[in-house]
């Protein structure tokens, strides 16, 4: 595949079951080294999506490329260049976890240094227990690690933090941009819009079968349209009567009369005549807080539904 090939090309994606249709006539294209979420309530159509591009799940119309294969007619091909990493990685209790490492790099042509991904993945002190005995957290640095044993040049996360606490999550995730710095290609789906925010280059909204948005995390949240929050508080009260600040839309003060919420759609041409004015009208300063439009925002304004329903 040359260099400048998409590692993921989709066109015109489709994938029906009866008269249910999952997946509606999806586009998009994967740059080879980015990082690329999917992001959709349950039943939007992402799990089709990936299953298909990884070659599990045969597609009913459409043009598809990874790696410059057809998942439908070259599986064995593609598969040998990718590595997958599922929501759940069920093996059996008493396989030791060297043996597993061993049992899935037997399955391809190309293998990575065994010992140094049980390093890096923190699973050296584990090598001979039974995964019965894992934890959570080990238990998904080993799903990791079994989706790396062919040094894949692409590698399918499937919510690979679901279900783990919040310090195990930021373990998996200095993983992740350890892969992401090594520029291998990375699709993944989650449910965490932060996991999103912090990860992916570039996310697309999927609802119902269809693409409704496709840009980088920070365009997107440029795009929503509630303002940005700019919230001031004062030593003293404030003035009741408010002059109209640059691009401000709106403004309004608590109970208190010292903390001023104003809305603004530049907010830092706002803040600018905010912080003037307060000068002017001699009053101390006392804290400043802006609060942009997030992820999560921007996909409820788009779907009207949660991440997770």
């Amino acid at each position: 595949m040359p260099s400048d090939s998409p590692a993921i090309s989709v066109l015109g994606l489709k994938k029906s079951y009866g008269e249910v249709h999952a997946v509606k006539g999806i586009d998009f294209e994967i740059q080879t080294g980015e990082v690329f979420g999917l992001l959709g309530p349950n039943g939007a159509g992402k799990t089709t999506t990936v299953e298909i591009l990884e070659g599990l799940r045969p597609r009913s119309a459409g043009q598809v490329a990874v790696l410059g294969f057809d998942p439908d007619r070259q599986r064995q091909s593609l598969k040998d260049r990718i590595g997958v990493c599922l929501q759940a990685t069920n093996l059996p209790e008493k396989i030791r976890v060297r043996e597993a490492l061993q049992v899935f790099s037997s399955f391809y042509t190309k293998h990575a240094d065994l010992n140094q991904l049980l390093r890096r993945l923190q699973l050296e002190e584990k090598r001979e227990a039974f995964y019965g005995t894992l934890s959570g957290g080990q238990k998904q640095r080993l799903a990791l690690a079994l989706a790396l044993v062919n040094d894949p040049q692409l590698v399918f996360l499937d919510e690979p933090t679901t279900g783990l606490d919040p310090q195990v999550r930021v373990e998996i995730h200095s993983l992740l941009e350890e892969l992401k710095r090594e520029h291998r290609t990375i699709l993944m789906t989650t449910h965490y819009i932060e996991e999103a925010e912090r990860l992916c280059d570039r996310v697309a909204i999927v609802d119902e079968g269809k693409i409704i948005a496709l840009d980088t995390p920070s365009r997107l949240q440029q795009q929503s349209r509630h303002a940005s929050s700019i919230v001031v508080t004062c030593a003293k009260a404030l003035p009741a009567d408010r002059p109209a600040w640059a691009e401000a839309t709106q403004s309004a003060l608590d109970s208190t009369g010292r903390t001023l919420t104003v809305n603004s759609r530049r907010p830092a041409a706002t803040l600018v005549d905010l912080v003037k004015w307060i000068d002017q009208q001699g009053l101390e300063l006392t804290d400043v807080h802006l609060k942009q439009p997030t992820l999560e925002d921007v996909f409820i304004e788009l779907t009207g539904k949660s991440l997770r329903e």
